[in-house]
């Protein structure tokens, strides 16, 4: 039972991006079975939603050419959403092909993101995704929205919350189940997280909304806070703090799951997570990319192991 039980849940879905979008922020390259033991990792951590590819030209993000091999090969649990981001119908239908159990779209809340990441305004991309909406629909499958730079823009700066809650409430009325609030650049403070959020549920049921923080400016945990407190459930995270920030130059990115879990097991609010072996993930794929975690929840136990282990 949550020690807040007025105003914190008493249960939060964690939905696990590191693999999609923590790992296409990676410049070092990670291999199908590399990719496919993290999924297993974090699965049997207890996580049950795991974004795990991304099916986009390789082209354009070589990380997720290998997203067909790793749905094939995986081994599933069948508790587990194994979902796919497909930005296109021919990635949806790629998605398909491998049994992705839902598919997830995007959207930007700011003008300017969109014209200079995909070439057209809002309205257009959004049209775009009518007929991933209506196949999906048609075969039974989930879809989930996401929406960028709901705190702020590298090209307009401040975004006002009712640009976000416009943007939000035309994908959920387009069929997208859950609606996750991405921050892309991680600026946002707890004021502006509650103003945005106050805004768009005004459009959205609060239970169909989701919070995405990156941590770029160190904020993303006090956000994560305030989004809970204004009745938010579902977090979205990446293992390790997977992903850089593309618009400040070495700084992290998304928030860590191991940080977020370990504050809401310090709030009394249940996940379902093994912390002990989401660690071990966290460690595992770190190992690989050849650099420590960007989680400090992380590297505070990892020191403490060394040092127990030599002691």
């Amino acid at each position: 039972m949550s020690i807040f039980p007025l105003s914190i849940p008493a249960q939060v879905k964690i939905v696990e991006v590191g693999p999609r979008d923590g790992l296409q922020n990676e410049a070092t390259p990670v291999n199908a079975n590399d990719k496919i033991a993290l999924i297993e990792k974090l699965t049997d951590a207890g996580i049950k939603y795991i974004e795990s590819g991304s099916f986009v030209s390789p082209k354009w993000v070589p990380q997720m050419a290998t997203s067909t091999e790793v749905f094939e090969k995986l081994n599933r649990v069948k508790e587990v959403t194994y979902a796919a981001l497909t930005p296109n119908m021919r990635g949806f239908e790629a998605a398909m092909a491998v049994n992705a159990n839902e598919v997830a779209i995007f959207g930007a809340a700011s003008e300017s993101f969109s014209q200079k990441n995909i070439n057209c305004s809002i309205e257009e991309s959004l049209a775009r995704f009518t007929p991933i909406i209506t196949a999906a629909k048609n075969a039974n499958v989930k879809v989930r929205g996401y929406v960028s730079c709901v705190l702020g823009c590298p090209y307009e700066g401040d975004i006002p919350p009712e640009q976000v809650a416009k943007v939000a409430m035309k994908l959920y009325q387009m069929g997208c189940y859950e609606i996750s609030l991405g921050d892309t650049i991680g600026v946002g403070t707890p004021a502006n997280v509650t103003k945005m959020i106050q805004a768009v549920s005004t459009h959205v049921p609060m239970d169909k909304l989701a919070v995405h923080f990156h941590d770029t400016y160190g904020q993303a945990l006090t956000n994560i806070y305030a989004a809970l407190q204004m009745g938010i459930t579902t977090v979205d995270s990446a293992i390790a703090g997977l992903g850089g920030c593309p618009y400040a130059q070495g700084a992290s990115g998304n928030v860590a799951t191991e940080d977020v879990v370990y504050m809401l097991n310090g709030l009394g609010i249940k996940t379902s997570i093994n912390f002990n072996q989401l660690l071990e993930a966290g460690w595992f794929i770190s190992e690989k990319l050849g650099k420590a975690p960007i989680s400090k929840v992380s590297n505070a136990y990892l020191a403490k192991k060394l040092a127990d282990k030599n002691s």
